[in-house]
Order: C-alpha cells, then sequence, then structure tokens
C-alpha cells in the first residue's frame, strides 16, 4: 500500500488570498465568531509572533500598523474552496478520503513515480484552485502524515515528500519531534519524554508489547505504522453522524424571548439542512441555552431540554415545532443569555423506522419534495428560503465587522473585474 496526504497550507487564511492577490505576502489572521480571536493565521503572522487563539482586541492596533489583514470567519467561502480541492482530488485518484475541510488521504498504490504524482497534484491544484499544498507519501497513513511535516517544514523539498525510501524515512523521522506524530497528544507526549522517547525514530524502534502494555493497543498502532505495517485502510465513505449540532455566541447579550426563539429557530433549519445532507432522519431533538459565566455579575443560568419526535423526520417544520416547545420552557425573564443550541440525535436512515401510522404516504412524499426544493434554492447562490420563526433583522446574529464576499456562493457577491 501507498498513501498520499495532501494538506492545505494555512487552509482558511489562503481561502481569503484566492480572490486577493494583493495580499498574497501579507500577515493574515481569520478570527473566530464575533471576532473574538485569531483562529488561522498565515506563515507571515507567525513570523511576526502571533500566536493561535490570541484575543483580538490584544493584537489588533500592533498587527495593522506591520501590515497585516486580519478577516472575520466567512465558512461559506472555506466549505466551497474545500469541495473544490477534494473534486480536483478526485480526478486525480480514483480513492480519496476526505479527512477534514482542508486534509485528504490519497490510495496510491501500483503508482511508479510518486513523487512526481505529488508534484502534479500540488501543480493542478494551485492551477485550478488557487490552494497551496503539500503532499506526503509512504507506505501507511502515519508515514504519510509524518511525510507531510516534512514538506511543511523543509522548503527545500518544494511540498513534496515521499517515505517509501527507508533510509529517508529514517532520517526526517529523527529530526522530528515525537509530539508531531499523529495521534500523540500532549498527555501521551509527556509520558513519552518521561520514558526518554524525544523523536518519531525513537518511537518508531521501540517495543510495540511495551507500548501496549504502558499505554494503549491505539499507540501500538500507531509504532507499527511508523515501522512500515499498515493498520489504517482508507476510508472513502465518510462515517454516519452520531450527531448534529448548532450553536452560536450572541454579538450581544439577549434577554427577550422573539430573539432568543429566532436564534434557535435559525440553528435549528441549520442543522436540519445538515441532516438532509447526511440522508438521515431524527427522533431526538434538544435546545440548550446559557448566560455568560464570566460576567460573575449577572445571575447564571444553563438550560437543556430534550424532545423525543413522535416518529423520525428531517422535515424542518417538524424539528421547529419542537424547538418552540423547548426555548418555552427554557427561557427566563430577566436573564442575560450570551449562546443557544441546538442538537438532533437517535438518526435512522430513510425507510429504516416505523412511520406515523396517522401521517399518510402523500403527506411524506410531499415533505420530501418540499424540503428538497428548499435545500435546492437556498444551495443555488440566487437566494434563501427561510421559515418566518428565524426572524429577518436578527440583531443577534454573530458580529463579522471584517468578512470578506462569499465569492463563489452568492451572485452579488461575485468579483467584479474593471
Amino acid at each position: 500500500m501507498i498513501f498520499a496526504l495532501v494538506d492545505c497550507n494555512s487552509f482558511y487564511a489562503s481561502c481569503e488570498r484566492i480572490f486577493r492577490p494583493d495580499i498574497k505576502k501579507k500577515p493574515v489572521v481569520v478570527l473566530s465568531n464575533n471576532d473574538g480571536c485569531v483562529v488561522a493565521l498565515s506563515k507571515e503572522a507567525k513570523q511576526l509572533g502571533i500566536k493561535m487563539c490570541e484575543p483580538w482586541f490584544k493584537i489588533e492596533k500592533s498587527f495593522l500598523r506591520k501590515g497585516g489583514v486580519a478577516f472575520s470567519s466567512n465558512y461559506e467561502l472555506y466549505a466551497d474552496v474545500s469541495s473544490r480541492v477534494m473534486q480536483t482530488l478526485e480526478n486525480l485518484s480514483p480513492k480519496v478520503e476526505v479527512y477534514s475541510i482542508d486534509e485528504a488521504f490519497l490510495d496510491l498504490t501500483g503508482l511508479r513515480d510518486c513523487e512526481k504524482f505529488g508534484h502534479q497534484c500540488r501543480e493542478t491544484i494551485d492551477r485550478w484552485v488557487g490552494m497551496p499544498v503539500c503532499v506526503g507519501i509512504g507506505p501507511t497513513k502515519t508515514l504519510a502524515k509524518v511525510a507531510n511535516y516534512g514538506a511543511k517544514h523543509y522548503p527545500a523539498t518544494n511540498g513534496v515528500v515521499d517515505l517509501t525510501d527507508l533510509k529517508r524515512r529514517k532520517k526526517l523521522m529523527a529530526l522530528m519531534p515525537v509530539r508531531e506524530v499523529w495521534g500523540v497528544g500532549s498527555r501521551i507526549n509527556r509520558r513519552l519524554n518521561s520514558l526518554g522517547i524525544e523523536t518519531a525514530l525513537e518511537l518508531a524502534e521501540i517495543d510495540t508489547k511495551l507500548i501496549k502494555r504502558k499505554f494503549s493497543s491505539v499507540l501500538e498502532r500507531t509504532v507499527m505504522e511508523l515501522q512500515g505495517y499498515s493498520c489504517i485502510g482508507l476510508e472513502q465513505q465518510p462515517k454516519t453522524k452520531k450527531q448534529i449540532v448548532v450553536s452560536r455566541t450572541f454579538s450581544k447579550k439577549v434577554n427577550d424571548f422573539n430573539s432568543i426563539n429566532e436564534a434557535v429557530s435559525d440553528y435549528a433549519s441549520r442543522a436540519c439542512e445538515k441532516l438532509r445532507r447526511e440522508n438521515q432522519y431524527c427522533k431526538m431533538v434538544s435546545v440548550f441555552m446559557r448566560t455568560n459565566y464570566f460576567r460573575k455579575q449577572d445571575k447564571q443560568y444553563n438550560g437543556f431540554r430534550s424532545y423525543k419526535l413522535f416518529s423520525p423526520t428531517n422535515d424542518t417544520r417538524d424539528i421547529l415545532n419542537a424547538t418552540r416547545h423547548m426555548t418555552e420552557q427554557l427561557f427566563k425573564e430577566n436573564i442575560n443569555f450570551i449562546k443557544a443550541g441546538v442538537m438532533l440525535s437517535d438518526f435512522y436512515d430513510e425507510g429504516i423506522y416505523q412511520g406515523d401510522l396517522f401521517r399518510n404516504i402523500d403527506e411524506r412524499i410531499n415533505s420530501k419534495k418540499l424540503m428538497t426544493t428548499i435545500d435546492k434554492i437556498n444551495t443555488s447562490g440566487i437566494g434563501k428560503v427561510a421559515f418566518a420563526s428565524q426572524g429577518i433583522k436578527k440583531s443577534w446574529s454573530m458580529r463579522r465587522l471584517l468578512k470578506s464576499p462569499r465569492y463563489l456562493t452568492n451572485w452579488k457577491e461575485i468579483p467584479i473585474v474593471r
């Protein structure tokens, strides 16, 4: 087996640069919800000493003074760019596992010149999408991760490292800290360091039985992968989710029922869209809301309610009826709410559940047609169809003062070249 890991470089920041060539060499940061803190940064921003999760208000003045550019998170743009990258990879390889929004594993088994393919992959994605990537190649998925580490950290590799050669593999693992190995978290890293294991090579050379006895079979599998034994196969079909959660922090304190209900309805609608994309039906709906526990002067409250539906559904109207009922139960007067959310769980595949005896087949068919039509309109880029309970002005919605246009998903925000 030969695997390749294709990983986008500074993904969020690179997405913002695709339509802004003027900031290609400038420090770029992307901020969290409500422009709170740094969640993504470019290589140039790291060189300025900016750290992940730094509060924006602390670094804003100095960062902008040094020529930096900041953006509010633009999830529609990032999701669409990610989709285009993955579609490009599927044109290049018959077997692709989408691992995350900016990473994918490819099966290169049988390919003669893997390194040449890696460079072709980089050039094609850059030309078709405008996204810079690094490619790591190895006989196991963990070694492909190791190779990708080398491709990112050593410029001489030109963004591609092939570790099918044993000598090259050992040389890179000897330079790689053990904390950078896939699956080694901070706690395991400290325990390994206490045993004198500092590098990936030292971990690869340790006895697997000792690792299993002192740690777990999961880390034992990682060691075997580092030794070249493939234990983790390619998963082309994504695993079915067990639950869907949509929640947001409000841009300001909210203390009236209508605003809270609008927010919960909006989150429920988004959760239903995700549920239908998974081709699933849910039977359990939950709503939660809380205050800001950092504001000790405020009265504190943390509410949670669940509602079991009579039969599984993915019709937004059914879910909104349930969330309205729970919001009425959870809402408290004279409370300053800062966050709310909706969780869908207890999923069923289509047709693999007991239907509602009092809801005829025509109703179920019409429900599916209606939801399909709404989803089609909402993904067309032309406009949005929303339920009245979601509100119009949405004064509670996230503060994103620095958001870039949705270049790829909204007709009104398409870039204009003059």
